[in-house]
């Protein structure tokens, strides 16, 4: 048994499950419909495979060595996830104020998105994370064992970390929707909006005004 594979993939697991801007997003498109969720989900996964790809290339050692271009995809990403928070809240206060102007209505979340705008969410959240190219290039080649090849292996790690996501994510859009008659009352459906986008912007925030982050 490969000890060192297994030992990924726990770590793998957590890092993937780990809160953040992905999970948000999801959880926030899976309020609107079981397709927004699902579709943000896929486009987690597909932002993942960016980053493991570009590690397995050995590209993401030039992003990281390139202060510009690693802070060029920093404010990007922080700027895409602020935009996210703001969006969100603003529409959050917008169907409170068209509710207290006509009560009946505002009663869940807006109208199920569009697959293909949840799964570009879904992708560029994941896809501009900044963070992602220094952690998968650090922790790929800690578990290729010497001797071994090293692009069959971390090929295999790439694919494994991959597939953890689309079993997470796609997990936690359906959990959401399962419990969908609860999450969407109005005032729970409120809170979980509001708490998502104060976390985005949050997120957001902190990508674009913190230091470069090495």
């Amino acid at each position: 048994m490969d000890g060192q594979l297994i030992a990924f993939t726990g770590v793998a697991a957590g890092m993937v499950a780990l809160p953040g801007a992905d999970f948000t997003v999801v959880v926030r498109n899976a309020l609107a419909s079981r397709t927004a969720g699902l579709a943000s989900a896929l486009g987690v996964a597909g932002g993942l495979l960016v980053h493991t790809a570009l590690a397995v290339a050995g590209l993401a050692a030039v992003l990281v060595t390139l202060p510009v271009l690693f802070r060029t995809v920093q404010l990007l990403g922080g700027a895409y996830v602020l935009y996210l928070g703001i969006s969100g809240l603003y529409a959050l206060r917008r169907r409170i104020s068209e509710k207290n102007r006509t009560p009946g209505n505002g009663t869940g979340p807006e109208a199920p998105q569009a697959f293909g705008r949840a799964l570009r969410q879904g992708f560029l959240t994941n896809a501009l994370n900044p963070k992602a190219p220094v952690l998968f290039l650090s922790l790929l080649p800690q578990f290729v064992p010497a001797g071994q090849p090293p692009l069959p292996r971390t090929l295999l790690l790439a694919a494994l970390v991959v597939a953890l996501a689309l079993i997470w994510f796609p997990a936690v859009a359906l959990l959401v929707d399962r419990l969908g008659r609860w999450l969407r009352r109005p005032r729970t459906a409120r809170a979980i909006e509001g708490g998502s986008g104060v976390a985005l912007t949050g997120l957001g925030l902190v990508l674009v005004t913190g230091p470069l982050l090495r």
